[in-house]
């Protein structure tokens, strides 16, 4: 039979369900909600910054939010948000 070896994360876990006799979160449901608004609202948090761009690639991003009927700051939003999330670090 394989034994199973476990970090020392799920180990501390099982230490703490076998030895500390865990209870039950009163109003899961609800905790779990105010926990998902908590982190939609953390997670979709805005920060207004100021940008120095040359003249030239700002007049083509605007051109191309035009074209998409965006504007343009939404554009250069959605560029930063894809680059950042397609990339790991």
């Amino acid at each position: 039979m394989n034994k199973i070896e476990y970090d020392q994360e799920e180990l501390e876990i099982l230490d703490y369900i076998e030895n500390e006799n865990p209870k039950s979160i009163p109003n899961l449901a609800e905790r779990k909600e105010q926990l998902r608004l908590y982190a939609h609202a953390k997670l979709s948090k805005r920060k207004k910054i100021s940008l120095e761009l040359l003249e030239n690639d700002l007049e083509k991003i605007k051109m191309e939010a035009n074209k998409n009927g965006i504007p343009y700051q939404t554009l250069i939003s959605s560029i930063i948000h894809n680059y950042t999330t397609s990339h790991s670090y």
